[in-house]
């Protein structure tokens, strides 16, 4: 049996996911594929090929190793398999680039091993990511990773998780840009932004973000101000993306991603320099509707949408920046079938 399952990028919708509030990512055409092979015993043997690393570990015996081969064990654990099986890993998701291999590998191995529902399965994932791996991650990666649609955004409301395909015209590339600036700051940052958001939240005696309007968070003291500031309106924001890009409207998805992006920098201030010329530059090719940061921030990629047109210049302006663009196309969630 094989199972595959797609990297992610978000179009929109950042650090709004903790919030209760709302995403619009795709998945995309870079896959982590899993070969399994049953096993009569309770050995679980996993080769990572595009790694050249393995693992092995027992089914009665599941310990956390501070490796990539905690994504698999977490899965594994949570489904309290009866018997142990073979995995064989290949991944083409671009590792360290905000494009979530992880949840990638996550949700492969666990549509290799299981037949659950696509949501149930997210869940697991992130529970998994959660629990066993000790990564405090939103549901947005797995979600996408395990129903996402080709050629369509997903847009997800992560408080209740209720979600629309919404279509992506034709003629219109994914391209995600690589900065190769290292995420330092990352973990930390990312902790000060979440406990920010909760504190304003306490606050204002809200359940989250989601919940409080522009008014309420202009009386918030600054810091906290900015950062509820940034998450209300991306919420704002997310929503009129997915209307505007159902509708086609492309040249209004491309605005609300330079809202977003300049959002991400002045209020969030996740945006280091080197990112935000890499996404002025790539805005600036003719063709391209919209540039903004993606992720976490403190580094990692950007995304734009382009006509497919002006493709190769959009990867030249990228590269002219030090970055490594990928030419992408709305994918398939997890999918299984026999190799």
């Amino acid at each position: 049996m094989r199972a595959r399952a797609p990297g992610r990028v978000n179009l929109i919708g950042e650090h709004t996911d903790y919030n209760d509030g709302f995403v619009l990512p795709a998945a995309i055409d870079r896959f982590t594929t899993v070969d399994v092979r049953p096993r009569t015993d309770r050995i679980v043997e996993v080769d990572a090929a595009d790694l050249d690393e393995r693992d092995a570990f027992t089914l009665d015996a599941i310990d956390r190793t501070g490796s990539w081969r905690d994504y698999v064990r977490g899965v594994v654990d949570l489904l309290a398999l009866e018997h142990g099986a073979d995995l064989l890993i290949e991944s083409d998701v671009p590792r360290g680039a905000g494009l979530s291999s992880s949840a990638a590998l996550e949700v492969a191995v666990g549509r290799a091993l299981s037949d659950l529902p696509g949501d149930r399965l997210a869940l697991l994932a992130q529970r998994a990511e959660n629990e066993f791996v000790g990564v405090q991650c939103g549901i947005m990666d797995q979600f996408t990773a395990a129903l996402a649609r080709a050629g369509h955004a997903l847009l997800l409301d992560c408080r209740d998780l209720s979600y629309r395909h919404i279509p992506i015209p034709d003629g219109v590339a994914i391209v995600v840009c690589d900065s190769h600036v290292e995420r330092r700051l990352a973990s930390s940052g990312y902790n000060d932004r979440r406990a920010a958001c909760e504190e304003a939240a306490r606050l204002l005696g809200v359940t989250a973000l989601r919940d409080a309007t522009l008014e309420q968070v202009a009386a918030l003291p600054e810091e906290l101000r900015k950062r509820a500031r940034h998450v209300v309106t991306e919420n704002a924001r997310t929503l009129a993306a997915a209307r505007a890009l159902g509708a086609g409207d492309l040249e209004s998805v491309g605005e609300l991603m330079l809202e977003s992006h300049v959002s991400m920098r002045d209020d969030y201030e996740i945006v280091p320099d080197e990112l935000d010329e890499l996404a002025a530059r790539v805005r600036a090719v003719d063709g391209c509707y919209g540039s903004r940061l993606t992720g976490g921030g403190f580094g990692g990629c950007t995304v734009a949408l382009v006509a497919v047109a002006a493709v190769d210049d959009a990867r030249a302006a990228a590269e002219r920046a030090g970055a490594t663009a990928y030419v992408c196309r709305a994918s398939d969630g997890a999918t299984r079938a026999e190799p």
